[in-house]
């Protein structure tokens, strides 16, 4: 099955005298959707009602089956829908249905298989198992063996073979190796090489005379482009995990698709914002011949799917007694203000901060620093609800760590320094370290006396550290986090660490303890 790419002309002159040997085949995909059923903003968080209103908003689980009916009803061929795993995830919903929501929706949808993203674990096998249970569709992963868990044995498949008319379609899907470290599969679910696993499905299918193979992952654009040089008998793969835009569109991080060692790369960004789509032509002896097709963005020009819409609402009115939870109490105020916080060291600051660094300590993360601007609202004394935890963490970001140099680090410092007399949002909050800044130096060295527990830091040394997804990428000017090692940006909602966090303190005592200090002072 050797991938060959032709120009237009050249497949109409090859196919001339074969074109009833040919197939073409529409691929619809998505991928981690994280549980965005009602629309989301241009960043990606919660879009409210009136910005919707005025075309303002992207996605939504409306728009999705809307645009999936329409990709359908223009094909002219068959279609397939896969998904390329992390359906769990990312909002209230996940918080109140668990899986249930995903199952239902994607029943409606009729999806064909979907890969186990390693967030199907967030709640254990179990909740992976009570979604496979609901589900109408195959679930997938090659590389885990789930025998030994009583709860999820049988229920995950290591391939499927999909049937069109005369032809048949292998699809197999491997899971990211770093599973047990980013969600929670448990020790009985065994996890064994994305290469082997998939390479022995291929194999077997390719024996049994299926001459058309998906590779439909949950490992990331990077580990997607290795199995595509490692493996043979792949006709393309679809990926997820690295929540990458492929196209030609602005912001784009490679064209669709991105090509390895002859194998088409396809994967569609992340929370339902877009519905990839691939057309694709195969001759008779299985080889790709032709491929076309681009991620489709679901702005408001595609209009919400009415009974969907009235759905998510009727779903959504739990969602309000889930804001008015309480899950902790503070015994004092929790100043989180504007002008604090992008200014000087304060309690919301400290208070974050402290839950990220205390959420990943275990996984050998030594420091915390996230961005003031991700700081909305104070806390008032007494009982906290989640609705206060998410006014205060609207953005819906995840904990992402990673590892950098202690010089990047500083200079991480620095950007947060460089517009201080703005009163921007960059200003760094920090657990696990301390600094001291001048605000009369230049930018760029306003920074100074930088400890990493206690000890000055070592600008040659690694450290592991923790921030959120935001600042991880780039945000807020934070440029040096962009090529971090060991980088993983898709951990538990902020939000919901904070809860956790604060749920564990008793009365939550608010505090600054000088770690962040003005020169002078």
């Amino acid at each position: 099955m050797t991938m060959r790419l032709f120009t237009a002309t050249a497949v109409a002159a090859l196919c001339a005298g074969t074109a009833q040997a040919d197939y073409s085949l529409t691929i619809l995909h998505t991928n981690d959707f994280h549980d965005r059923f009602e629309p989301i903003s241009a960043f990606d968080s919660t879009c409210a009602p009136e910005d919707n209103e005025a075309g303002e908003c992207f996605g939504g689980i409306a728009r999705m089956v809307t645009a999936v009916n329409e990709s359908r009803e223009n094909a002219g061929n068959d279609v397939l829908l896969l998904d390329a795993g992390d359906q769990f995830q990312g909002s209230l919903f996940f918080t109140e249905y668990a899986g249930e929501l995903s199952a239902e929706f994607m029943n409606q949808l009729e999806y064909d298989a979907m890969a186990v993203g390693n967030h199907e674990f967030d709640k254990g096998p179990g909740g992976l198992a009570e979604f496979v249970e609901m589900a109408d569709f195959p679930i997938l992963s090659a590389n885990i063996d789930v025998s030994q868990n009583n709860e999820l044995a049988g229920d995950v498949q290591k391939s499927v073979v999909l049937e069109r008319g005369d032809q048949r379609i292998g699809v197999v899907s491997v899971l990211a190796e770093d599973t047990p470290e980013t969600s929670s599969p448990g020790d009985s679910v065994i996890f064994s090489s994305a290469v082997d696993g998939a390479q022995a499905e291929i194999d077997r299918m390719t024996e049994e005379g299926v001459n058309k193979i998906i590779l439909l992952t949950h490992v990331g654009l990077p580990e997607d482009k290795r199995l595509a040089e490692a493996l043979t008998g792949v006709d393309l793969i679809i990926g997820g995990h690295s929540h990458t835009l492929l196209g030609d569109m602005e912001g784009a991080a490679g064209p669709y698709p991105s090509e390895v060692n002859d194998v088409p790369i396809f994967t569609a960004y992340a929370y339902g914002k877009y519905l990839g789509e691939i057309d694709v032509t195969f001759d008779d002896e299985g080889n790709v011949t032709e491929i076309g097709g681009q991620p489709r963005l679901l702005d408001a020009s595609v209009a919400e799917d009415e009974a969907a819409k009235a759905r998510v609402t009727e779903l959504a009115a739990p969602l309000e007694e889930l804001r008015q939870q309480v899950v902790a109490e503070s015994a004092a105020p929790i100043e989180g203000s504007r002008d604090i916080c992008r200014a000087q060291e304060c309690e919301m600051g400290n208070l974050v901060a402290d839950a990220m660094l205390d959420r990943v300590a275990d996984q050998g993360i030594q420091v915390a620093i996230t961005n003031s601007g991700g700081l909305r609202a104070s806390i008032d004394e007494g009982e906290v609800t989640m609705g206060e935890v998410r006014t205060v963490l609207p953005f819906q970001n995840t904990l992402s760590t990673f590892e950098v140099t202690g010089e990047t680090l500083v200079e991480a410092l620095e950007n947060g320094l460089s517009e201080y007399a703005d009163v921007a949002g960059r200003f760094p909050q920090v657990a696990g370290m301390s600094f001291t800044f001048d605000p009369s130096a230049e930018a760029g060295s306003r920074v100074s006396d930088v400890m990493v527990d206690g000890e000055p830091i070592d600008p040659q040394a690694t450290y592991g550290t923790v921030s959120n997804n935001y600042v991880r990428n780039g945000g807020d000017g934070y440029a040096m986090f962009v090529d971090a090692e060991n980088a993983y940006d898709f951990g538990p909602d902020l939000a919901d660490v904070l809860a956790d966090y604060l749920a564990e303190q008793g009365p939550y005592e608010p505090y600054t303890d000088g770690r962040i200090t003005k020169a002078g002072q």
